[in-house]
């Protein structure tokens, strides 16, 4: 019979104790503290994912079984239907710009002095809500370009190339010689030498007169010239001025385009002059003459970024310019754990700045591009704000996305069974994605 001290003899095996972490708290404690997280993670996901599951099979109302008719109004539903498609462009389309901007911000940036300046700008909208960059882009892409950024630059660069209309709303007053042809205008009568020609207009406000428009002037005769004047035939006040004549206060139509025209050719044209007069040719003698439709082409007015066909590039655009910077920050971290001695050892092999940029650092960095990328493909399959916020509702339903169309499903349509299903299929495409990020995540700790 073993007595107490032979238990402490050697060789006699160690009384059995509580285990420990490698912190050296016991596991009972460590579960304690644990226990409140695991209580709000069960309430806030688990439950929910599993009433989401179990509603998705049951119809409107909640108290019939529906089987799986849910699931197949996803692909048979017109809304959903396209909201699966512009799922799909986001998935494609939106990691991928942001990630190849990030990799060109980051090694660029590790040439220039101020690199973590620039770093620090482009990372900076990422401090931004979702609302908050919705409404910025919602107002950069206004269709007016007195508003919209976008139309601002984009006007400004199409009026470089070509030429705008100063008169898109001019057009004949009462009593006036012209008649309307071809968007243009055109006199009644054949216009001669020596006879003075008046070719009033009405329709364009004051302070849309071209800037260098003078007070208008009658026209002298020239003896082997047509001659005339062009202008704004109106004057402020009731009865004030005389219909078809130029008066003090009225302004010429600088710039206005004059062609004579025989048997349906241009024989001559010209160009008024700030005080609206002008002068043809003896060869417009016995002419037309005609007011192009040049003259009253609408201005350009920018593109409809936020129509049926641009909404959703456009707003991708908006997604890439808050997410490139947390793209750029990621990958210039695993720039700066690349051993510098291979990118010179391939530039003394010959290689240039190209070379080494395709053939070593991007597959160097190629498992931190994996990451970015795999990581903002689940958050663009979430995304819901930018798309809810800057498209119109004229624009929406084509640029509907899973999760916005989860939520009119739900709140708007009153459909809360489709609504449940539209989650569990977010749900079942997240998921693979996520697993292949753990995954990749820990191949790369255990490296």
């Amino acid at each position: 019979m073993a007595t107490p001290a032979a238990a402490g003899a050697p060789g006699a095996p160690a009384p059995v104790r509580p285990r420990k972490s490698v912190t050296g708290t016991r596991r009972t404690v460590a579960a304690l503290f644990l226990l409140p997280a695991l209580v709000l993670l069960g309430a806030l996901v688990v439950y929910p994912i599993g009433y989401s599951v179990v509603r998705s099979f049951y119809d409107q109302s909640g108290d019939g079984f529906a089987g799986v008719d849910n699931y197949k109004a996803l692909f048979t539903d017109d809304g959903i239907r396209t909201a699966l498609k512009n799922n799909v462009i986001w998935v494609v389309f939106a990691p991928t710009v942001a990630t190849a901007l990030g990799l060109i911000f980051a090694v660029l940036t590790e040439r220039v002095r101020w690199g973590t300046a620039f770093k620090l700008v482009v990372f900076m909208p990422m401090a931004i809500s979702m609302l908050a960059a919705g409404i910025i882009f919602r107002l950069v892409y206004d269709q007016d370009p007195d508003k919209g950024v976008a139309n601002a630059v984009w006007v400004g660069v199409h009026d470089t190339f070509a030429e705008s209309s100063a008169f898109p709303k001019a057009h004949p007053g009462r009593d006036s010689p012209l008649r309307a042809q071809d968007g243009g205008f055109v006199t009644e009568a054949a216009v001669h030498t020596g006879a003075p020609v008046a070719l009033p207009l009405v329709g364009v406000a004051p302070d849309q007169m071209p800037g260098g428009a003078a007070k208008a002037v009658r026209a002298r005769p020239e003896k082997d010239k047509v001659t005339g004047t062009a202008w704004q035939d109106f004057t402020r006040g009731k009865g004030v001025g005389t219909l078809g004549a130029p008066d003090p206060s009225e302004l010429g139509y600088a710039g206005m385009r004059i062609e004579a025209v025989k048997d349906g050719e241009v024989v001559a044209s010209t160009k008024a002059a700030d005080d609206g007069t002008f002068a043809l040719p003896a060869a417009a003698d016995g002419a037309l003459l005609r007011l192009p439709a040049s003259n009253f082409k609408e201005p350009y007015n920018g593109l409809d970024w936020l129509g049926p066909s641009l909404v959703t590039p456009a707003i991708i655009g908006s997604y890439i310019w808050m997410w490139a910077g947390f793209a750029m920050v990621l990958i210039a971290a695993g720039l700066a754990g690349i051993p510098r001695e291979l990118l010179e050892a391939a530039r003394v092999d010959g290689a240039n700045e190209w070379q080494v940029f395709r053939r070593v650092t991007v597959p160097l960095l190629a498992p931190v591009l994996a990451v970015v990328a795999v990581t903002l493909m689940i958050n663009v399959l979430k995304v819901f704000d930018l798309v809810f916020i800057i498209a119109p509702g004229s624009s929406q339903d084509d640029a509907n996305v899973l999760a916005l169309e989860l939520y009119r499903k739900g709140f708007s349509e009153d459909q809360p069974g489709i609504a449940s299903a539209i989650a569990v299929f977010l749900l079942l495409l997240v998921i693979p994605v996520m697993w292949f990020n753990v995954r990749r995540l820990r191949r790369e700790v255990r490296r």
